[in-house]
């Protein structure tokens, strides 16, 4: 796993998960709409559960979630939900033993092209000939223009130093833990970590998007070593700890472009809601 992935997706979200879980509560229609649409008795499963507010949604299926964070797992087994620590990209089923799959607001983490079709991959590996999947990304056509001035763009060099040569099979070069990307500096020969030329803000996807933990929150605790560490930095203004997020946004196309590329994949729906593009696959 990069090294992007490691400290900007799984660390934060071990850090933040029960703040976030306490957002995390309305279902999204159209997700609804999917699983309500699922045969009764279909075995489901959702990759990337978060908090697992869409694990038993319809009471007529089974339904198992797996997340890469543990502690959004503690919290979805505490709600008696069937769930697991796994990875999104390398899922521990055997092949074809579900009838249908959703994965929501999980590829936008992952930070090569190659390990995102590599999810896709596994999602219809793991389904049933006929099983359908939903996949719903960030899109970088944001409703909410506003929304998007808050989030900091990365140099295009910064992602790849970070990734390294993953898709060689390289290991991935090493980085300093902050979560300013004006202070991560990778060395002088690899080229400079920061943000993108005002010029091609137009065409960046790739972002740090922050998480405000407010400072009466009981887990602040931690945060105070993460702030220490320079891991996560303090905002007395608005009395929290923050914490930036990794992820690749989704520009008009490329999801349905990712998933055209792999062998079995039939596009049967593709929309776009609440800032998400959405595709719904079949397994042919």
């Amino acid at each position: 796993t990069p090294e992007i992935e490691k400290t900007f997706v799984h660390k934060v979200y071990n850090a933040i998960a029960p703040h976030f879980s306490s957002t995390r509560f309305a279902k999204w229609p159209r997700v609804a709409a999917f699983l309500d649409s699922l045969p009764p008795s279909s075995m489901v499963i959702d990759a990337g559960c978060g908090n697992g507010k869409y694990l038993g949604l319809n009471d007529s299926c089974f339904f198992i979630g797996c997340d890469v964070s543990p502690q959004l797992i503690s919290i979805c087994a505490r709600r008696g939900h069937e769930v697991f620590v796994a990875d999104a990209v390398n899922l521990p089923f055997r092949t074809g033993c579900f009838d249908a799959a959703i994965s929501i607001a999980v590829l936008h983490h992952l930070s090569t092209e190659k390990r995102r079709r590599k999810a896709i991959v596994e999602l219809l590996r793991i389904v049933s000939t006929g099983g359908k999947v939903l996949v719903t990304v960030w899109a970088a056509e944001q409703e909410d223009k506003g929304l998007v001035k808050k989030w900091t763009p990365l140099d295009e060099k910064c992602v790849e130093g970070w990734v390294g040569d993953m898709d060689g099979g390289g290991k991935s070069k090493s980085f300093p833990a902050t979560s300013s990307p004006s202070l991560a500096k990778i060395d002088e020969a690899e080229g400079e970590a920061g943000m993108v030329s005002a010029e091609n803000l137009e065409e960046q996807q790739e972002y740090f998007v922050p998480w405000h933990l407010p400072y009466h929150r009981a887990e602040i605790a931690g945060s105070a070593e993460a702030v220490v560490s320079g891991f996560a930095r303090k905002d007395d203004k608005k009395n929290a700890v923050v914490y930036n997020r990794y992820y690749h946004v989704f520009v008009r196309g490329e999801l349905e472009r990712l998933v055209s590329s792999i062998d079995g994949a039939v596009i049967v729906d593709h929309f776009f809601d609440k800032s998400n593009w959405c595709v719904v696959l079949q397994k042919s």
